[in-house]
């Protein structure tokens, strides 16, 4: 997996929070997929990550710092990277959200969404 460029890292990340994070829990590759996955499988697998962040007291931070950092990978706080791709494709590159705080109020809609019972096969 390629790395993240420094460049998209945020100047204020903190990473205190990863310590607190419910995925430190679960298997790292539930979060992840892995190459050429497709289909029902790769729903699964996100879904499956989804209620692992559903739960977890650090969600919020999880999300800020992922669409801050416009992380291509994995599902971080509820959100699959797919999630995430619309969401950067909404915004404006001029204008991206760069401050702490910045990544929840642009993607509040989605965020709540991606955790919904529906969203989590509850409802």
């Amino acid at each position: 997996m390629p790395q993240q460029p420094l460049a998209q890292v945020p100047v204020d990340a903190q990473w205190f929070w990863q310590e607190r994070g419910s995925c430190r829990e679960v298997d790292p590759m539930i979060f992840f997929h892995p190459q050429n996955e497709r289909g029902s499988a790769r729903a699964k697998r996100d879904r499956t990550a989804t209620q692992a962040c559903a739960a977890c007291n650090v969600r919020l931070e999880s999300t800020d710092y992922a669409v801050r950092a416009r992380e291509p990978y994995g599902v971080w706080g509820g959100l699959s990277e797919e999630e995430r791709e619309r969401i950067y494709s909404r915004l404006d590159s001029r204008n991206y959200p760069r401050a702490k705080g910045d990544g929840l109020r642009v993607a509040a809609r989605d965020i709540e969404m991606a955790i919904s019972p529906r969203a989590l096969g509850i409802a």
